[in-house]
């Protein structure tokens, strides 16, 4: 088995794992922030600039924003819908954008109000205003594998977005199973199909656990060559415009798998359960990640 040295960890809490929860106050959010930051992550996803009456719990974008230059060692990205959410996101100091493309039509009008093909021409924009303001953009394709509403997603769907992404100058490319349908199998044969299409950039993965799956899904992309993948601390997050979508992989999960797989990551086992711990407080109820109950096999 040919498995990386290292995988890098992309921590999702703060903006995947809260969007779908009830707003939380700024004060909350920056002391979870600092213990996520403990946990030695390297790239945190902080924000979205998007529309605060669509997604309330991230309306806080802006004030977020000011605090992250406390920690200069962490690259900080924020998630944007369309070339205006990239201008928030660049006037607010954020040197990395995440543009959000969905294969499907049906979650792509439900997500940002546009076909897939309108929102893949916005790809040009949104890199333009990154790249004009010093800031890297990544295109994520979501519902790479199954959509809530279109169902099965044609692989030929997702490698045109990736194909149009290499043109159109983005800086890295992801896939996102936003429902937490997809199996390894399939994993390996999309991965297979669209490392050729990146040219060489940097290719990352998004999994949620919503049916189970989704850590032996991540184990199935970095097999595949996947060394970039996306994790929230205790396992929280979803997609508000997905019905269904709940649970992204937790962090301190996968973690302890590539851990005993012999895989470095940048991340502290003990501190992202801790950071877990901050978060389940920060939103009032349990989540799902098995370390938090479980603890570690070795640590305890």
């Amino acid at each position: 088995m040919n498995l990386p040295r290292k995988v890098d960890i992309r921590e999702v809490c703060l903006r995947d794992g809260l969007q779908i929860e009830k707003p939380i106050p700024l004060a909350a959010k920056v002391e979870l922030l600092e213990a996520i930051v403990a946990t030695g992550v390297r790239e945190i996803e902080a924000t979205a600039f998007v529309s605060p009456s669509k997604v309330p719990a991230l309306a806080d974008a802006p004030e977020l924003a000011a605090e992250l230059h406390r920690f200069p060692d962490v690259e900080f990205s924020a998630l944007v819908a369309s070339p205006n959410g990239a201008r928030r996101a660049v006037a607010a100091g954020l040197r990395s954008i995440e543009y959000v493309v969905s294969a499907s039509d049906a979650h792509s009008v439900a997500n940002v109000g546009r076909s897939t093909t309108e929102a893949t021409a916005a790809i040009a924009d949104v890199a333009r205003v990154a790249h004009d303001g010093g800031a890297s953009v990544e295109v994520i394709v979501a519902t790479a594998w199954d959509c809530p509403f279109d169902g099965p997603t044609p692989p030929q769907r997702v490698l045109d977005i990736a194909s149009a992404a290499v043109e159109l100058g983005v800086d890295r490319i992801a896939i996102a199973d936003t429902i937490g349908t997809t199996t390894p199998r399939r994993v390996t044969a999309l991965v297979e199909q669209i490392r050729p299409l990146t040219d060489g950039l940097p290719l990352g993965a998004h999994f949620h656990n919503t049916r189970g799956a989704g850590l032996a899904s991540a184990y199935a992309a970095v097999q595949a060559g996947v060394t970039r993948l996306d994790a929230s601390v205790g396992g929280l997050g979803g997609c508000p415009f997905a019905p269904g979508a709940s649970g992204n992989i937790a962090t301190e999960d996968l973690v302890y798998l590539l851990r005993d797989s012999g895989i470095e990551t940048d991340v502290d086992l003990t501190r992202a359960i801790d950071a877990a711990r901050v978060a389940q407080e920060a939103v009032g109820h349990e989540l799902t990640s098995a370390l938090l109950r479980a603890g570690d096999r070795i640590l305890g």
